[in-house]
């Protein structure tokens, strides 16, 4: 489940019971796993984060793998996009492995 929308990892606090949003909701729904974000992020950054993940994913990378080697291109392209605002927002909850 990608969830690339600003602050998709955030949720409310509740004493005894966690952390209630929508990374819990999914995941008691069945999501293997989870990619949100924990800030207002940038339109054009997440749309070419999104991009390259996908074609990491299909090239049969773990879900994780394929994330970090996309926020390690986005660093050594320098420029604008290599600031960690644009890609430090993304983590992954849940499985780590390949897609099946």
């Amino acid at each position: 489940m990608v969830l690339s929308a600003c602050e998709t990892g955030l949720g409310d606090i509740a004493n005894g019971e966690g952390v209630y949003g929508l990374r819990r909701a999914f995941a008691i729904a069945g999501a293997e796993s989870q990619l949100m974000s924990l800030w207002q992020v940038s339109d054009y950054g997440t749309q070419s984060l999104m991009a390259r993940y996908y074609e990491n994913l299909t090239t049969g990378m773990g879900r994780s793998e394929a994330l970090r080697a996309v926020q390690l291109e986005m660093i050594e392209a320098g420029g604008q996009y290599s600031h960690p605002y644009y890609w430090g927002a993304f983590i992954l909850a849940g499985d780590w492995r390949p897609l099946d």
